[in-house]
């Protein structure tokens, strides 16, 4: 299993400055992948990201498999005109709260400001083997509402 590094290091700087370029040369495009476009908005040719930098890969797979209770999501205010970061409650029914009154006129932003946030609140050693809970439907998980 592969950390994820302090947002200090070297290795975590790395790891930012390749998002940010990512997901700046992906702005225009629908949805959003950690890719660089050869030519900005234009998915035609992609390259690197998580294609070439193995580190980047694994931390975006283990910060995308967590649990659902806590998680950060992007929430469109405006159809194609804002968006902002919000919290995932963890309870079916329950809406997200949003983080911050920050609003963001491109749906890549946030994408990079959650990556940051995320390097920030998860453990360096989250999701090693001794983390495991046995079962995907477990009683914590609310996949019911009672």
């Amino acid at each position: 299993m592969i950390p994820i590094p302090r947002p200090s290091t070297p290795d975590a700087q790395r790891m930012i400055k390749e998002h940010k370029e990512c997901i700046d040369s992906m702005k225009g495009v629908a949805g959003n992948s950690v890719l660089k476009c050869a030519t900005p908005g234009d998915t035609t040719t992609v390259t690197g990201g998580i294609h070439e930098d193995f580190q980047l890969n694994r931390v975006l797979l283990r910060m995308r498999a967590a649990p659902a209770k806590g998680k950060l999501v992007v929430v469109c205010t405006k159809v194609e005109k804002e968006w902002r970061i919000a919290r995932l409650s963890g309870i079916r029914g329950v809406p997200p709260e949003f983080v911050n009154d920050k609003v963001y006129d491109n749906e890549q932003d946030p994408q990079h400001d959650i990556f940051l946030m995320r390097l920030e609140e998860y453990p360096e050693q989250d999701g090693f083997p001794e983390h495991f809970r046995e079962g995907w439907k477990r009683r914590d998980d609310m996949w019911t509402v009672t």
